[in-house]
């Protein structure tokens, strides 16, 4: 069954540095649901080899004859076609509460680490790829990779400040989602893992519950994570 199913994960020069928060919320899920595939690294410049799966964005799940593109839809996908592994949202209320947390780290968790971690990730690129990056990247910011990053020793500050609502959860239960990690955890993880695989940049202080709570998760499902190539964080 693995050889069905394979898994493109975005990389730079580096095939095994696998660095998109999408593509880590899916590994963590795949994990999760003890599913195991074959990694195919993707990189930018490399639209045409996702194309027949109607993306051009990863990561693409592919499951036999069927493939799934967008990390939100294949951790649905594996809910569904999975039902006698363990389960990613324990039920349909945590599916739905799923649905707002997979926003909130797109918008607050994700959000607020790329302008700090933008000319990181342009350092680990290829030529070819650097160049559509940049482009499309800097149009996004409105100003320059390295004007993003000129400042992000005060803006993480405000990045912290903006996680209080994760923090104060974490202080009552381990994870966020409660006893053990489900889907909610591997939201707010997969940025985290994209900073630390392309970023020497210090998102979290040693004494915040977060940076406990990502430390769990690196080392979880046998350390898959923490051994995945990536920065002393």
């Amino acid at each position: 069954m693995t050889a069905s199913r394979k898994l493109f994960e975005l990389c730079g020069t580096e095939p095994e540095r696998v660095f998109s928060p999408f593509c880590w919320r899916t590994r963590m899920a795949l994990a999760h649901k003890d599913i195991k595939a074959e990694t195919i690294p993707w990189r930018f410049s490399e639209k045409d080899a996702i194309a027949p799966h109607q993306s051009d964005k990863v990561p693409v799940f592919i499951d036999g004859e069927t493939s799934v593109a967008d990390s939100w839809a294949i951790a649905n996908y594996l809910e569904d076609t999975y039902p006698d592994r363990p389960s990613l949202f324990g039920g349909e209320g945590g599916r739905a509460m799923g649905r707002m947390l997979n926003w909130w780290g797109d918008t607050v968790v994700l959000g607020g680490i790329f302008p700090m971690i933008a000319a990181d990730i342009h350092g680990h690129l290829r030529p070819a790829d650097q160049a559509y990056f940049r482009k499309t990247r800097e149009a996004r910011l409105g100003k320059t990779l390295e004007q993003a990053a000129a400042n992000r020793d005060e803006a993480v500050e405000a990045f912290r400040q903006s996680l209080n609502p994760m923090r104060l959860t974490l202080k009552t239960q381990p994870y966020v989602g409660g006893t053990s990690p489900n889907y909610a955890d591997y939201i707010a993880f997969g940025p985290f893992q994209w900073a630390r695989a392309i970023s020497p940049f210090k998102l979290l202080k040693e004494d915040d519950p977060i940076y406990a709570w990502r430390e769990k998760l690196f080392d979880a499902f046998g350390g898959m994570a923490r051994n995945s190539p990536g920065y002393a964080v």
